[in-house]
């Protein structure tokens, strides 16, 4: 694997030959004071150029930065759909383990940069993007909740339940596992990145996707979180989902002593209650009672 400063160099090198390459930014958790390094870590490449045509499908600019293990290309992709705001990214990964995301913006998009928190300026032909701050994951913090988002999360999450127990007694794993690792627990991992801002005053990163939750969470709560992750069979997926009601529960009840939230303790009793009743049901019942 090339190292750190193999890359930066290379990644230069393109930008000096190329006249159209105005200006170099490097993003994420390589400039992320807080991000512990590893040699996984992507390198987030924006290019600012002149004109961005130039730059789409050509295949010299893939072949400039090595050997391709696998190539994708965003704006080029029907699903998912592209931004289209005119920029064209090539997302590299090389068979020596490397990986750069390659993004060419246009002159005029470099706003963006500036309101990315986690941005160092590698070269600045024109002085495009004047002295930016240190980069931090600042921008990256989790936010407060509202009332009304505490709220709209609870009631996703209690009205979900039903919906794993139903397709769990009727023995239908793709459905209920979806339900439960996609959408439940979107609203579970929303409810901890707010736990989360609790226990570290909103001060500190939870990571994309809630990666640097463990840290953050003491050990009861880690290992509930932990039961939520199940195999494929029926009887350990329903326990999954107690974990994760269970953890829910606390995490959420603490949110809300936090910001004197009302807690829905009645949706959250009756829809429990409704849930163990189905797992006792027997798998040729007629009726629910």
């Amino acid at each position: 694997m090339r190292g750190e400063q193999e890359m930066l160099d290379l990644i230069l090198s393109f930008a000096r030959e190329c006249d159209e390459v105005r200006a170099v930014v490097m993003n994420g958790s390589r400039v992320n004071p807080n991000a512990k390094k590893d040699p996984f870590q992507d390198y987030d490449i924006v290019y600012y150029v002149r004109d961005v045509e130039p730059f789409r499908r050509n295949m010299d600019v893939v072949k400039y930065f090595g050997e391709i293990m696998i190539l994708q290309l965003p704006e080029d992709m029907s699903d998912p759909p592209p931004e289209g705001d005119g920029h064209y990214t090539y997302l590299m990964q090389f068979m020596d383990g490397t990986r750069i995301d390659l993004s060419f913006n246009a002159l005029h998009q470099t706003t963006v940069t500036l309101k990315d928190s986690l941005s160092l300026v590698l070269l600045d032909k024109d002085n495009l993007l004047g002295e930016l701050p240190p980069p931090s994951d600042a921008g990256y913090l989790p936010q407060k909740p509202s009332a009304k988002a505490f709220d709209d999360c609870c009631n996703e999450f209690w009205w979900l339940n039903p919906y794993v127990a139903k397709s769990l007694w009727r023995a239908e794993l793709i459905h209920a596992k979806y339900i439960l690792d996609t959408l439940l627990r979107e609203q579970l991992l929303k409810m901890l990145r707010w736990y989360f801002g609790v226990q570290t005053d909103f001060q500190k990163s939870s990571g994309k996707l809630g990666k640097y939750l463990k840290g953050q969470i003491d050990a009861e709560l880690w290992a509930l979180l932990e039961g939520t992750y199940s195999d494929s069979q029926l009887d350990h997926i329903w326990e999954a989902l107690f974990s994760m009601d269970d953890l829910f529960r606390q995490s959420a009840k603490s949110v809300a002593n936090c910001f004197e939230f009302n807690y829905p303790e009645q949706d959250d009793i009756k829809v429990s209650n409704y849930v163990r009743h189905v797992k006792k049901l027997p798998k040729d019942a007629t009726e629910i009672y």
